[in-house]
């Protein structure tokens, strides 16, 4: 869909909903392509809880003084 800005500054919700649904948005100067309106894509993908169960292992000294600070913790 290509819409000039004169336009788009009347209907700029329904430019933006129709880029969020997959559609491309082009605004027109005149003639000429200056904007494209995409939605931003997630970076993180969606968390899943859980998903290391197994993976983990934590000592069961994992808390305990280490040797060469033991001398600071008295």
């Amino acid at each position: 869909m290509q819409v000039s800005l004169i336009e788009a500054a009347t209907s700029l919700n329904d430019l933006v909903e129709a880029a969020i649904n997959g559609e491309e948005v082009i605004l027109l100067d005149g003639d000429r392509p200056v904007i494209r309106l995409t939605p931003i894509e997630s970076v993180k993908p969606n968390r899943q809880p859980g998903s290391a169960k197994g993976a983990i292992w934590i000592s069961d000294d994992f808390d305990e003084p280490l040797e060469e600070f033991r001398e600071y913790m008295v």
